[in-house]
């Protein structure tokens, strides 16, 4: 009689052993698929920091080339001639030129205030409300400025209510007893002008409670909150 190696026979799988072979292969599957994922994210953040590495060394080149660039109108600007300092004097780039020519750098955001007063003072309150809406900083000064500038405009326009709107904004931005004492006064007097004579009133309560230090605040904040108050 022959004798048959029972290890040669093929043995039928039974269910569980087939479905741990089949979790298994999920699980190996769901590992590679991850790894593939992580491979995939940290290819693109180191493409993403390259480039924005790129990016800013490149804003800054163009930044140091604004800069230069905006001297001469800056100082025409400074001067008060600011025909010369919007369209430049023919040897010079005026500030309209050097915005347009590097849009989007740090320089160009501080010309777009520069420029915005400039049109106010020739009058072109539209334009000047364009790029004066286009300047957007974080310090303590330069933000609160450009909308006082904004408040200066509407005010100018003859639209006191939005005057006064800005000049809130102003002196409420990173308060302090420098400045915000005199955007108070400046939102005051809008407010008076078309007769919110309660809002005018807070206006100058504010600066005799907050900023007594001030340069309005024992003398001008005092009697035209007394003045007020007889109003109300």
């Amino acid at each position: 009689m022959k004798i048959i190696d029972i290890n040669s026979i093929p043995r039928k799988q039974n269910t569980t052993q087939k479905i741990a072979h089949s979790e298994r292969e999920k699980i190996a599957f769901s590992i590679k698929r991850r790894k593939r994922r992580i491979y995939i994210i940290s290819l693109l953040v180191i493409v993403l920091s390259s480039s924005l590495s790129g990016w800013h060394f490149y804003q800054e080149k163009k930044d140091i080339k604004a800069q230069n660039d905006s001297f001469q109108a800056v100082y025409y600007f400074e001067a008060e001639d600011f025909n010369k300092a919007l369209e430049g004097d023919g040897m010079h780039k005026g500030l309209l030129e050097v915005v347009k020519s590097y849009p989007y750098t740090k320089t160009a955001n501080l010309l777009n205030l520069y420029i915005g007063v400039a049109y106010m003072h020739q009058k072109a309150y539209d334009k000047a409300l364009q790029f004066l809406n286009r300047s957007h900083f974080k310090d303590l000064i330069l933000q609160a400025r450009a909308w006082c500038v904004m408040g200066d405009v509407y005010s100018e326009q003859g639209n006191h209510k939005q005057a006064a709107t800005y000049y809130m904004k102003a002196a409420h931005y990173k308060t302090n007893s420098v400045y915000s004492p005199g955007y108070l006064v400046k939102a005051a007097i809008a407010f008076e002008s078309v007769n919110q004579y309660k809002d005018a009133y807070h206006c100058y309560q504010e600066i005799v409670e907050k900023f007594p230090e001030s340069h309005y605040g024992n003398d001008i904040a005092l009697k035209e909150a007394s003045r007020l108050s007889a109003l109300l």
